[in-house]
Formats: structure tokens, C-alpha cells, sequence
């Protein structure tokens, strides 16, 4: 078998529904052991893209490679988990009945799958729940089984499609739970979520997509520490210290006045967007030697929505 650090490798992926391109030219390289977040925009083609990675779609141009071996590699399957955001299971099966019956297709003997079974039906809560029917399931509790079904064969490396659509905070925050244990074991986890609040939370890495295309891809804290909005309050502000200012970043408002009334001083709110927080001490510097009057400087870190939308733009939802 191919040694390869990358769980997901993919070059010049393309697909086309007649006239209509889904993705575009999506080169993508997921390092295995990593959390991996996919974000776009509705119609970027995330979920097209996943279902070519699986196999599941026929990409019209490019290939796919998955743990060192061709997509389209039966032998894949084996090592690899999916929950797809629009999923049909067998609603006249129990949980315990629905898992046997997945287990027998991964070709788990019958000790193994009652085994595992019972792990993630106690792991996703639905232990009370096992003999009952999924066609008596909220989608909470069909999201649940489906994480479990994901998981059953012990994957190397797990696809989780919205896996927290239609969870309440308690059914997140075991998602979240699940993906952390599952990196702590080494398993990587490609996971598109529209929650992005869960995907700052929980991702190593993200890929931002539009049109079927890679717009970015960086480690989340890296991308995340990087322009900083800045708030300043200042004494008098003078057109050379405005000049000063806009040296250091761009995106310049003045925003407002105000007054201290505890000590009856006038001060100026002045708003800036730098590179990095490492600008910060050094514009600190500069203003301590300048002729005005430094009340505060707030730094506001870019949440991952704002970064999104600074990246993807505003002409579509995710």
C-alpha cells in the first residue's frame, strides 16, 4: 500500500452536469490526522466534491486520491466513513437492526458488529433508543445513528456532510466530542458545516470554495490572527496623525466623538484595519511619540463569518 501524508489528494477536479460546471478545476491536498473544514457558499459544489472524492460521482476531469489510493478504488471503502447531508435510512429497522445490516456490508463479522454497535449507540445517546424503529426518530436522533453508521467500521478517515443539521446545542457538542476523539486517534475528518461558529471550534485547517473553485486554504488560527481590526480613542486628531495612522494598515474611519465625563476630556473614535497583531506594538510606539492624547486601542480579532465573507463575498449564503 502507498505511504502517503496526505489522507485526501486531489488535482484538477472538474464536473459538469450538461452545461452546468459544479466544480471547477479543485486542487486540494487534506494532510492525514487533521480536522479539515470545506466552506462555501449554497451551489459551490461542496457536496459534489465529496461524492467524487468517495467515488460515488464520476468527475468529468482530474483525479482523486484517498490514503495513498485511487478514489475509485473499492478497497477504500473499507477504511473510509460518510455521512451525506441528505440522507434516506431504512426507516423500518431499529438503530441496533440498521447497523448490523451496515456492518454486514463493510463485512464485519457478527461479534465485531454488536461490539462496536453498542459503542457509538452508548457514544451518540441512543442506547435507550437501540429497538426502536428510525421511522420513530426525530432528525436529531436520525443524525445521531448516522454519525454512528459513519463510525462503525473504525475509519481512517471520515467524511461528515452538515453532520450537526437539525442538532440542538446538546447534539452539537457531542459531534464536537466525537470529531476530538476521533482526533486524538489519528482519524482524519473532512467536515462541511454551515454552522461556522462549530467549524472555528473544531478545524485544524479550511478550504474556502465559490463556484466550484479553492479561493484559500490555511490553518484556522494562522488565518485568523491575521488582519486585525483596530479601535482607537484619541485625543485631538490632527490630519498628520491621520496621515500617520493609514501608514500602519488601511480601511481608516473616523467613527466618532465623545467625552469622559469622569474627567471632562474630549476624545476622537478612529477605526483601522492592520496586517497582523503584529503591527500593534509598533504603532503603539509611534502614537507614544506623537502630539496626541492615547485613551485606549481595542484590538477586534476578524471572526471566521467576517473572514468568509471578506474571502467568499456577500452574493450567496452558505
Amino acid at each position: 500500500m502507498i505511504i502517503s501524508p496526505y489522507a485526501i489528494e486531489t488535482r484538477h477536479l472538474r464536473k459538469e452536469y450538461n452545461s452546468k460546471v459544479a466544480v471547477n478545476d479543485l486542487t486540494l491536498q487534506v494532510l492525514v490526522g487533521e480536522v479539515f473544514g470545506f466552506l462555501g457558499p449554497n451551489g459551490a459544489g461542496k457536496t459534489t466534491s465529496i461524492k467524487m472524492f468517495l467515488g460515488l460521482v464520476a468527475p468529468t476531469s482530474g483525479e482523486t486520491s484517498l490514503l495513498g489510493m485511487p478514489a475509485h478504488d473499492h478497497r477504500i471503502r473499507a477504511r473510509a466513513g460518510f455521512l451525506p447531508e441528505h440522507f434516506r435510512f431504512h426507516d423500518w429497522l431499529t438503530a441496533e437492526e440498521f447497523l448490523q445490516f451496515h456492518g454486514e456490508l463493510y463485512g464485519l463479522d457478527r461479534l465485531q458488529i454488536k461490539k462496536r454497535s453498542q459503542e457509538l449507540l452508548e457514544k451518540v445517546g441512543l442506547i435507550p433508543y437501540s429497538h426502536q424503529q428510525l421511522r420513530t426518530f426525530s432528525k436529531g436522533m436520525l443524525q445521531r445513528v448516522g454519525l454512528a453508521q459513519a463510525l462503525l467500521n473504525d475509519p481512517a478517515l471520515v467524511f461528515l456532510d452538515e453532520p450537526t443539521s437539525g442538532l440542538d446545542p446538546v447534539g452539537r457538542r457531542l459531534v464536537r466530542d466525537l470529531i476530538a476523539d476521533l482526533r486524538h486517534q489519528g482519524v482524519t475528518v473532512f467536515l462541511n458545516s454551515h454552522i461556522l461558529s462549530e467549524i472555528e471550534i473544531t478545524c485544524d485547517r479550511v478550504a474556502f470554495i465559490k463556484n466550484g473553485m479553492v479561493l484559500k486554504v490555511g490553518a484556522l488560527n494562522e488565518l485568523l490572527q491575521g488582519e486585525t481590526r483596530l479601535i482607537l480613542r484619541l485625543g485631538k486628531v490632527s490630519p498628520e496623525i491621520l496621515a500617520g495612522l493609514e501608514s500602519f494598515g488601511s480601511g481608516l474611519v473616523r467613527e466618532s466623538t465623545g467625552r469622559n465625563t469622569t474627567v471632562g476630556l474630549e476624545y476622537e473614535t478612529v477605526s483601522l484595519t492592520v496586517p497582523s497583531q503584529a503591527t500593534v506594538p509598533e504603532l503603539v510606539r509611534w502614537l507614544t511619540i506623537q502630539p496626541v492624547d492615547v485613551y485606549s486601542i481595542t484590538p477586534h480579532r476578524l471572526s471566521l463569518e467576517e473572514l468568509f465573507l471578506q474571502i467568499v463575498g456577500t452574493d450567496g449564503g452558505l
